[in-house]
């Protein structure tokens, strides 16, 4: 059901030492790192991600990412999404930067999580 995670960090450094250490001693490792976010994960895929956060609020948004079967799937995720008044925060699309053959899209949920549909597959059209 859920594909991956992220947590905003307002100290990211000490959350990068933190997650570094605990995920370590689990198994896991950084396999994706791009300055402002860390994926952590095992066997190739990143899980866990955590973010640079700069505001000061104790609530910060979430990230949570929903396994999608197909890339028509997503395209049907973010539709419904749309319909229901949600705002886009990325249309569908392959996202190269991430892997081949990533296709997600990203909307933001009433309460402002950051909520995704993703397939891992080569999109059709």
């Amino acid at each position: 059901m859920i594909d991956h995670f992220g947590i905003n960090c307002s100290d990211f450094e000490a959350s990068c030492r933190f997650y570094d250490g605990v995920l370590g001693v689990l198994g896991h490792s950084r396999l994706m790192d791009f300055g402002v976010a860390i994926g952590y994960g095992s066997e190739g895929k990143p899980t866990f991600w955590i973010s640079r956060w700069p505001g000061a609020e104790p609530n910060r948004e979430m990230h949570v990412a929903f396994a999608a079967p197909d890339a028509e799937a997503v395209r049907a995720f973010y539709d419904k999404a749309m319909e229901l008044g949600a705002e886009s925060l990325h249309a569908p699309r392959v996202w190269p930067e991430y892997h081949p053959g990533y296709f997600g899209a990203f909307v933001r949920d009433p309460d402002g999580n950051n909520i995704e549909a993703v397939c891992h597959g080569a999109p059709q059209g």
